[in-house]
């Protein structure tokens, strides 16, 4: 028989999660709250339930992939929550990125009821997550690994143990959105900088991917700007939300991120004019008058 294991929340990464546990032969369950998301995953096998908690009732194993801490209070804790349908000895994996201080309380809430948890932030984007190769940065206690160990094989190239419980895992996440978010600004700008002073894009993205400057960032996101498609694979407001979680972790001990501070604020205006459900590249368009096409009729 199958292994039975839940995913909730199937966005640009659970969706990927999902498909290479079924890919690896385990029986999986998923839950959105877009009927229709389940509904289209199950059509190439898979169990769609209707709620949180029906999942958790027939899985051992959940893999939470919804979008913030907020959201998993509710998947957990709400109606027809997973907490209380969870068997004693289940995981539950919180894959998104929340305050290290959510991962430490909600570990110890969920030992409280007789269940595991894995602190299980992931890095890498749609693409490897539907190809199993993403980046988990995982914390927790050795009987949650032992069991999802297999699992964790299936999602990603890269698991790290980051300590016997949980914090560490979320910890080294904002850390890394830290860096993200910065790099994607400071692509943002320095693209900006190059079209107002008439530099044609393409060749200055040829040149900056091919030199000292380049990042994985600008590499990926200026490719969004030169195609002028903002489509949503990482929205500008996941980057409000996730430099504030590492400012907000700073801001307690007061050290000063003043670089993580600047992203910021150039991710907030771009929500605020209008962006905030475009791809995070959109953050260039906080920049006066620097459009792509603009750019090209001046060319």
């Amino acid at each position: 028989m199958k292994q039975k294991v839940g995913v909730i929340g199937l966005g640009a990464m659970g969706r990927g999660m999902a498909a290479s546990l079924r890919r690896a032969g385990f029986a999986v369950h998923v839950c959105d709250i877009r009927a229709e998301a389940a509904e289209e995953f199950v059509r190439d096998g898979g169990v769609a339930c209707a709620s949180p908690a029906v999942l958790a009732a027939a899985c051992d194993v959940v893999f939470c992939v919804v979008v913030n801490a907020e959201q998993t209070e509710a998947v957990l804790f709400g109606p027809d929550g997973a907490a209380a349908a969870l068997r004693p000895g289940s995981v539950f994996a919180l894959c998104s990125t929340v305050a290290p201080a959510f991962a430490i309380a909600l570990e110890a809430r969920l030992e409280a009821l007789g269940l595991l948890f894995l602190d299980a932030p992931i890095s890498g984007g749609a693409a490897r997550a539907a190809a199993g190769e993403m980046t988990m940065m995982t914390a927790g206690r050795p009987a949650a690994y032992a069991k999802c160990d297999a699992m964790l094989e299936a999602m990603a190239t890269r698991v790290y143990r980051l300590g016997a419980s949980a914090g560490n895992g979320s910890k080294v996440k904002i850390i890394n959105q830290l860096l993200a978010g910065v790099h994607i600004a400071a692509a943002a700008e320095a693209m900006a900088l190059g079209i107002r002073e008439g530099v044609a894009p393409e060749a200055l993205y040829e040149v900056i991917t091919h030199s000292a400057g380049n990042s994985w960032m600008f590499e990926n996101r200026m490719a969004h700007v030169l195609a002028g498609d903002y489509t949503p694979l990482s929205a500008v407001d996941i980057f409000v939300k996730d430099l504030g979680l590492v400012l907000d972790t700073a801001r307690a001990t007061k050290f000063p991120l003043p670089l993580s501070a600047a992203a910021h604020q150039m991710f907030m205006m771009a929500s605020t004019a209008g962006h905030a459900r475009e791809d995070d590249a959109a953050v260039i368009k906080i920049f006066p008058g620097i459009t792509l096409p603009a750019a090209r009729e001046k060319a």
